[in-house]
């Protein structure tokens, strides 16, 4: 059994793309950042989501990008909501980095493990026009990967898995089903309230909701 360094968040999409790897023979080691995120309900789900997954070992690592800001994800600023979804245009949820940040800490440990595999959640296509979630993004890092660690230059090779990055959000929760996932354990609300209920305005639950009514399945956290 090989193993795998993914990062978790919590939500919909992370905790399919760890269930896939999982599937395919990966054990789990599971990564999710504190970056100083308004919704930090996520944080909750992620260790329901590991434990669900049974990972080999859970880290939540505090990396806090809020002191930068440039995001309505790390500061005060209003999350967009009831808006139409252009991913032509890059919206203020937008954090600064985020995924290379994210990606760089995942390969750090996976040097540290003797991982090859680093497994993100990312999708390119029912998404909010982030650049980080592009295949020529996961292409470019995984060819940094092999020149910036030690391994790589010994001749390692080093694999970034987004086996969600080109599916649908229906197609995403439909595999996800067929992989015996509860989806009520996920959190994929930008501006939850403060009892941790999603919005169901921002751009994610948006999503979320229409991805739910595409795969004709109703999303078990409106039936809570």
């Amino acid at each position: 059994m090989s193993d795998a360094v993914v990062l978790l968040s919590g939500g919909l999409d992370s905790y399919t793309a760890a269930a896939i790897a999982r599937a395919e023979g990966f054990r789990l080691f599971a990564l999710t950042v504190r970056y100083g995120q308004r919704h930090l309900r996520e944080l909750e789900s992620a260790r329901a989501v590991a434990a669900a997954l049974g990972v080999a070992r859970h880290v939540e690592l505090g990396v806090d990008l809020s002191v930068f800001g440039g995001s309505s994800l790390t500061t005060a600023a209003p999350v967009p909501k009831d808006r139409p979804i252009d991913p032509a245009e890059i919206p203020s949820t937008y954090v600064p980095a985020r995924n290379t940040v994210f990606l760089a800490l995942a390969l750090a440990w996976a040097e540290s493990l003797g991982a090859e595999d680093i497994v993100i959640g990312v999708n390119a296509l029912d998404y909010s026009g982030y650049p980080d979630c592009r295949p020529e993004f996961l292409a470019a890092f995984e060819r940094l990967a092999s020149l910036a660690t030690a391994q790589g230059v010994g001749g390692g090779s080093r694999r970034i898995h987004a086996p969600l990055v080109t599916l649908t959000k229906a197609d995403i929760i439909r595999k996800g089903l067929g992989l015996g996932l509860d989806y009520g354990l996920t959190h994929s609300c930008y501006d939850p309230g403060s009892d941790g209920r999603p919005c169901r305005r921002c751009d994610s639950c948006v999503l979320r909701a229409a991805g739910f009514a595409a795969a004709g399945i109703p999303d078990p956290l409106v039936l809570q």
